[in-house]
């Protein structure tokens, strides 16, 4: 669809309840700004006024993993180039200050100058489910962990009676008899207060099992479907597969190359040479949990996968710290993982020597 006029690009600050547009001509100036509620009436107006002033080359929108969700799939289903834009530093709104308008304005230069090059998720597909799966799974784990560990502080300061019965129990065991207690109805007394609450903790803990069990059961064949290949690589299980999909999107040929794909998982090598000295160190930048998800297969893979260990022992002679071999060899997985997730799943994802990794 064409429209007539001068090219203009788009800018907006997100907000909750409300988004603020404006548009700038192709020189960066000013041309208008304005308020717009985030509902699906709102996005549509939003898109027309911003089309009134020109042509629309393309939309900054600040945070469109968040308040800018919709209406980034708004624009994007409309023919719009969205762009993700950072919102401004802490110098730059020293100097300039802090409004809807500065931020909206400032989005849509960003745009413009070429400093906002990012091409945000398209939330549209699989991976968008396995992400919002795992994040009632993330909280079901967290308050099980939370259960256990109040379970063992009430043991810890109860009854001596009540400690000793339970204190050579395995965790199943301990959880299925805890479950069972029957504290009595006088809660006035300590020991039936301890016993009411450990049978309720138990029980919580039982509860959030089945929870979690019923999201893996949902999760492991929509990861399965959204990427076979990388469900092949060795050290590679569901867990860090949905982590490794949520953190590349439903579009992840969005990362140019597997270089930018390193540098989204915080692994990409940064130099810290000085002098005689040539060397490289962790890169602490990046999603950090897509960073873990290949942390733990690297650790997977020294434990029990021998051509790993080969290379470790190989590196370790060579005079390179634990950390730094590591380093290496996330960099390499990394390389593994970003073929897994951009192949078709007609192509295989081959094992190469761990040589590049170096």
């Amino acid at each position: 669809m064409t429209h007539d006029g001068p090219e203009i690009t788009g800018g907006v600050d997100t907000h909750g309840l409300t988004h603020h547009a404006s548009v700038v001509d192709q020189v960066g100036r000013h041309l208008a700004d304005r308020e717009f509620p985030a509902t699906i009436r709102g996005y549509r107006d939003l898109l027309e006024w911003m089309r009134s002033h020109g042509t629309l080359v393309a939309v900054g929108v600040e945070g469109t993993g968040a308040y800018g969700a919709e209406l980034a799939r708004v624009l994007t289903a409309a023919g719009v180039t969205v762009v993700d834009v950072d919102r401004p530093d802490r110098k730059t709104r020293r100097m300039k200050g802090k409004s809807d308008p500065i931020d909206a304005y400032a989005a849509a230069t960003a745009v413009l100058s070429g400093r906002a090059t990012g091409i945000p998720k398209s939330r549209d597909g699989v991976v968008e489910s396995v992400r919002v799966l795992r994040t009632a799974r993330r909280s079901a784990v967290k308050a099980r962990t939370q259960a256990m560990n109040q379970i063992r502080g009430l043991l810890v300061s109860a009854p001596a009676m009540l400690r000793e019965q339970f204190s050579a129990l395995d965790r199943a065991a301990l959880i299925r008899t805890l479950a069972r207690l029957r504290p009595g109805d006088d809660l006035s007394r300590p020991l039936a207060a301890t016993r009411a609450a450990l049978r309720r903790l138990a029980r919580r803990h039982q509860a959030m099992d089945t929870e979690i069990a019923e999201l893996d059961a949902e999760i492991a064949p929509l990861i399965k479907q959204a990427a076979p290949a990388l469900l092949e690589l060795f050290g590679v299980g569901p867990e860090t597969a949905g982590q490794l999909l949520a953190s590349a999107g439903d579009n992840p040929e969005r990362m140019r190359s597997e270089a930018a794909f390193a540098n989204l998982a915080g692994v990409a090598p940064i130099p810290a040479s000085s002098g005689r000295t040539h060397r490289h160190r962790l890169n602490r930048g990046g999603d950090r949990a897509a960073n873990n998800a290949l942390h733990t297969i690297v650790l997977v893979r020294m434990r029990f996968d021998e051509r790993t260990r080969t290379y470790v022992e190989r590196r370790t002679k060579q005079g390179m710290s634990k950390k730094d071999i590591m380093r290496c060899l996330k960099r390499f997985v990394a390389r593994e993982i970003y073929r897994a997730l951009t192949s078709t799943p007609t192509e295989q994802t081959p094992q190469t020597s761990l040589a590049p990794a170096a």
